[in-house]
């Protein structure tokens, strides 16, 4: 299916309902006008991370279903899927047939040897100093072979998913083989993870390397295109390699707005947000909320560091029932790239703040994106916080079916479902965006125009009231949507 200019929901694939046959019946059933599209995010088999250290991409976890089950649900919406460009499972068939025959394996070049990667087989400090890494310590994992023998094997992320070499045969092969797999079972749009980390250089960050990022992404959407499948790389960073990858053409994330929205209505201030939706790029998905937290990194001279510090702090105090120590390692997380908090407790679990914050969400050019349990206005879940202690798991609540039907009767759904529906019927939004200059930092105006179609959101970020006035298509005489 062709992607649409609609909103998409994210989600996983047991957390809308227990499955996948769930949450196909749930959106067929109550959001087929509010949801065009659905990223679910990873529902193979997976040893770790919920779902993005993957055993295999031929299968569907059998606990959220099957292949047929994402071909109901890919009848009404279109799909992104996700693929895991820089790492697979350590426990996957492919590792385990490496430690078990070790140069003689098929898959001996899927991995990276610090032996055969570093000269001398090992890094200097200055080497590990130079790399844009997630640990204390050079990225590996000490790997015990069935013949006795050790090495180090490059691992950037938790020791379950463990890194791919990129520059062998056997890598391109893999590669190639899986996206045309999930380019034939229904994917719309193929999202790659951690796609910066893939790249890889002695003396250099190991991230995001100059030509060999663009060499391997091109490498990618050739294998996509006769398919007639766009491709997302996924990266949280400087806004400026958003930028980068925009001008080759690639769709991007908008990882900045939600901490400028968020700074928006702490502050009452609105340049800084205006700033941003005159520059930011056009052939984007936004986002308020993800299945991480809420992005910090992306925000970088976009806010000043006093301004992001201050909107941290906002964030705490005017925020519903999160606190400093959720993103501690008191609950296994030292992530200072991100905030673990659910978008409406982050701004006080207020209604209207929250409307407003979509409002100003769908008005941002590009693709809106919607996470499940921002579609349901949900608060953060302190209880499976504290039973898991995994800080992420705030904004990562498992609604049954009856939890989901039960939310829809709630006044803020109300408000936010008749913003979707507009957002999507509407054609103004492939249009051109106008940031009005109003003269007065509390206010906030947006305009889109296509031909004859006109739609004006008006907003007041101090006392969180809003308008949204269109053109009716028909007539053209200007209209106010209700019910917001």
């Amino acid at each position: 299916m062709t992607i649409k200019n609609n909103v998409m929901l994210i989600t996983y694939a047991d957390s809308l309902g227990r499955n996948l046959k769930e949450t196909a019946e749930l959106l067929k059933e109550h959001f087929t006008d509010t949801i065009g599209g659905v990223h679910i995010l990873p529902f193979y088999p997976s040893s770790a991370d919920r779902g993005f250290a993957p055993l295999t991409y031929e299968e569907v976890d059998p606990d959220f279903g099957s292949w047929d089950d994402i071909a109901l649900m890919g009848k009404d919406f279109y799909l992104m899927y996700d693929f895991m460009i820089n790492h697979i499972s350590r426990s996957s068939e492919y590792f385990n047939d490496f430690k078990n025959n070790k140069d003689q394996s098929p898959y001996a070049d899927l991995f990276i040897r610090y032996k055969d990667f570093w000269p001398g087989g090992e890094p200097t400090q200055e080497d590990v100093d130079a790399i844009y890494k997630r640990k204390p310590r050079a990225p590996y994992i000490d790997v015990t072979f069935a013949d006795g023998s050790t090495e180090k094997i490059w691992c950037t992320f938790d020791e379950e998913q463990v890194d791919l070499n990129m520059y062998t045969e056997t890598t391109k092969q893999f590669v190639k083989h899986h996206l045309q797999g999930l380019s034939e079972r229904g994917a719309s749009i193929i999202r790659l993870d951690a796609f910066a980390y893939a790249t890889k250089k002695a003396g250099t960050s190991c991230f995001f390397i100059e030509p060999d990022t663009w060499e391997m992404l091109d490498e990618v959407k050739a294998i996509l295109e006769p398919y007639g499948v766009e491709l997302l790389p996924e990266i949280h960073e400087h806004y400026s390699i958003q930028m980068k990858l925009a001008e080759k053409g690639y769709w991007v994330y908008d990882f900045a707005l939600p901490m400028l929205v968020l700074h928006a209505l702490y502050s009452g201030k609105s340049e800084r947000l205006a700033h941003w939706l005159t520059i930011c790029p056009r052939k984007q998905f936004t986002t308020l909320d993800t299945h991480d937290g809420i992005g910090i990194v992306d925000v970088a001279d976009l806010l000043t560091p006093e301004e992001i510090e201050e909107t941290k702090n906002n964030l705490f105090s005017q925020g519903a029932n999160v606190k400093k120590v959720y993103n501690t390692m008191a609950y296994n997380n030292l992530d200072i790239y991100q905030l673990n908090c659910t978008y409406y407790s982050a701004l006080g679990d207020d209604d209207d703040a929250y409307v407003l914050a979509r409002a100003i969400q769908f008005f941002t050019p590009g693709i809106p994106q919607v996470y499940y349990v921002g579609l349901l206005a949900g608060k953060n879940d302190i209880e499976l916080l504290e039973e898991t202690k995994v800080g992420r798991n705030i904004n990562r609540h498992y609604y049954s079916r009856e939890e989901v039907e039960q939310n829809l009767e709630r006044p803020v759904l109300k408000r936010l479902f008749n913003l979707m529906r507009f957002r999507n019927s509407y054609p103004v939004f492939d249009g051109e965006l106008t940031v009005v200059d109003t003269g007065v930092s509390s206010k906030l105006e947006l305009t889109w125009n296509l031909e004859n179609l006109r739609a004006t959101l008006q907003a007041d970020l101090v006392t969180r009231q809003f308008s949204i006035h269109y053109a009716d298509e028909v007539t053209g005489e200007e209209s106010c949507l209700k019910d917001v």
